[in-house]
């Protein structure tokens, strides 16, 4: 039986993540998405906007650089603009508490590095516990450890700017990761745990031999080290729990697939056809399997006029999920609202349900969007009053689902079994 509450906390199936990194990029220069998308400024908008689609549940970033003004002195003045918004438009924030930012004198290398975070933790909850909440705080303590310990720690593109010390800065940041839940813990015990970690395919090559097919055996399995580290299976002594082990995200784009050595990415527009592509459905099995956990998807988009289509392939993977009662709790549109590029930003994505400028709405996408959520909203529905985890792996209805399905009920009640 799965450790601490087995109820889905997530107001809505469907989320929306808002791009809230406060990075240094590959030229050392600090870039803060929340600016530079207009979020900070346009929230109550933004969060009224969701309502035409029935997202409750958004992912929202601290922003450990800004906060933070020095050492163990923190100013949450427009953390506290951004609480009241969610609060006053009945949005469910989920907070990521470093989402690959650090303040200017730190980097995961620095021996103060797991004291200042864990402190950050304890701030943060304590202010936001001031705002009275019923619903108990979902936090990421730090998002894709896996990700930024390579482009850190392996390719110098970010703080701490190192090559061929990506376990080193894995192993700093989950360090940091298991003191922030202690901190968290400490104070407020049902604070919920929701990992973002990278979801990844890595196989070897056509006619590879049986060294190139050990070879990306082992390099696919790396992408477990973080949550392993985390529920203490590798590296005990830095204090991992399994219950620590709580809801678990996985983000999971167009470029998560591809050939080791050498690399040559996989199209997702052979699924079905190349044999080295692995369906998503098995990718989040894999993990449900080897970690016995909730889980959702917590990142997931595509760019330009292929939006729709990459909609339209998760969603028939996740509809898969969900016929079979594996404990999907969610997806999140990530971003949400278009994005620059971290190291240039005058290119944008066009990656979100809105563009620029102006939130103009991408109709085709959010077409789609509405077809699926009536797709899978029936699915759900179809496990009415089964609200909790179980050993059927019932995939719960939520309040949002229920929303949307009564806006078509001639539709969801024609397909109720």
């Amino acid at each position: 039986m799965m450790p601490g509450s087995i109820e889905n906390p997530f107001k809505s199936f469907w989320m929306a993540g808002y791009e809230c990194t406060d990075q240094l990029n590959v030229h050392g220069d600090r870039v803060d998405f929340l600016h530079v998308t207009g979020h900070l400024d346009a929230i109550d908008m933004d969060y009224k906007l969701l309502g035409k689609f029935g997202i409750k549940t958004v992912r929202e970033g601290v922003r450990w650089s800004r906060v933070e003004v020095s050492p163990y002195r923190y100013n949450f003045q427009t953390l506290g603009r951004m609480l009241r918004s969610g609060k006053e438009n009945g949005i469910q924030q989920i907070w990521d508490i470093c989402h690959f930012g650090f303040p200017d004198d730190l980097t995961p290398l620095h021996p103060k590095f797991p004291d200042r975070f864990a402190a950050l933790c304890e701030a943060f909850l304590k202010f936001y516990k001031s705002f009275g909440f019923a619903e108990p705080l979902i936090v990421t303590p730090i998002n894709e450890v896996s990700f930024i310990s390579w482009l850190g720690g392996e390719v110098a593109a970010t703080s701490p700017f190192c090559r061929r010390n990506g376990w080193e800065v894995k192993y700093a940041l989950m360090q940091a990761y298991i003191k922030g839940i202690e901190a968290f813990k400490q104070i407020d015990p049902d604070t919920r745990i929701l990992t973002t970690e990278p979801l990844v395919n890595i196989t070897p090559p056509t006619e590879a031999t049986m060294e190139q097919i050990l070879d990306a055996a082992q390099v696919h399995e790396l992408q477990f080290q973080s949550l392993d580290m985390l529920s203490g299976v590798i590296c005990p002594e830095l204090g991992g729990k399994p219950e620590y082990l709580d809801i678990l995200g996985f983000n999971y784009y167009c470029s998560n697939q591809w050939v080791h050595s050498p690399y040559e990415r996989l199209d997702w527009k052979e699924a079905g056809f190349d044999a080295q592509y692995k369906p998503l459905s098995e990718l989040l099995q894999e993990a449900f399997d080897r970690y016995d956990r909730p889980f959702a998807l917590t990142e997931t988009s595509h760019y330009g006029a292929e939006r729709p289509d990459w909609l339209r392939h998760v969603s028939d993977e996740v509809s898969k999920l969900i016929s079979r009662n594996y404990p999907l709790w969610g997806v999140c549109l990530y971003p949400v609202l278009d994005r620059p590029d971290w190291d240039n930003l005058d290119d944008w994505h066009h990656s979100g349900l809105w563009d620029e400028p102006g939130r103009t709405l991408h109709l085709p996408s959010a077409v789609e969007l509405a077809g699926r959520q009536l797709e899978i909203g029936a699915a759900l529905i179809r496990n009415t009053n089964r609200t909790e985890y179980n050993p059927d792996r019932t995939a719960p209805v939520t309040s949002a689902d229920n929303d949307i399905a009564a806006q078509y009920p001639s539709k969801y009640l024609s397909r109720k079994e």
